[in-house]
């Protein structure tokens, strides 16, 4: 564990407890969080983890901008659920990336668990693109994500990271419940 590895998970608990409030600072404390990471799982050789996070940082100014400025209408962006048709494709794309991903990580770099890591990297970009969207089962998406980290990162003794992302799986519960509640509102 180390000093820059406790900063990341500092910034990324406050991120996710800014999101779970529909609070636009989410952005811009998510965005520091994940420039960390980035050199974290250089370290840890979780390349897959290291392409996911350098796109978060495109995903952050992505979902900042949504939140700020709304929809097409320049309504408020609100709390919705996918449609069955989105449902479908995330899966397809999910699996074809986990694949791919796997794949080119298993035979062509020195990563360590490379489907795992994979499936870590595909899962939350599709969950991120939800949650720039404000889409409710973002949050289930990142419940998933959660277990497959935890189980990653304690193997490879990222032991603080895979801390976070316990607790992470206690906030994606209540972020479903929480915009949930915010979805029936309206």
């Amino acid at each position: 564990m180390s000093p820059i590895e406790i900063i990341a998970v500092v910034f990324g608990l406050l991120c996710v407890i800014l999101t779970i409030r529909q609070n636009v600072w989410s952005w811009p404390v998510g965005l520091v969080q994940v420039v960390i990471y980035i050199w974290v799982f250089y370290e840890a050789r979780l390349y897959s983890d290291v392409i996911l996070h350098v796109i978060y940082v495109v995903l952050q100014f992505y979902g900042w901008y949504q939140w700020l400025y709304g929809t097409r209408d320049d309504g408020p962006l609100v709390v919705h659920r996918i449609t069955r048709r989105s449902a479908v494709t995330s899966v397809v794309i999910a699996i074809t990336g986990i694949t791919v991903l796997g794949f080119v990580m298993a035979n062509y770099t020195d990563a360590d668990l490379p489907y795992w890591d994979a499936a870590i990297a595909v899962l939350s970009l599709i969950a991120q693109v939800f949650l720039a969207r404000k889409v409710l089962e973002s949050w289930f998406v990142w419940i998933i994500v959660d277990f497959i980290a935890i189980g990653v990162y304690s193997v490879k003794e990222l032991h603080l990271t895979a801390g976070l992302y316990s607790v992470f799986l206690v906030l994606a519960i209540t972020g479903w419940f929480t915009w949930n509640r915010a979805r029936r509102r309206g």
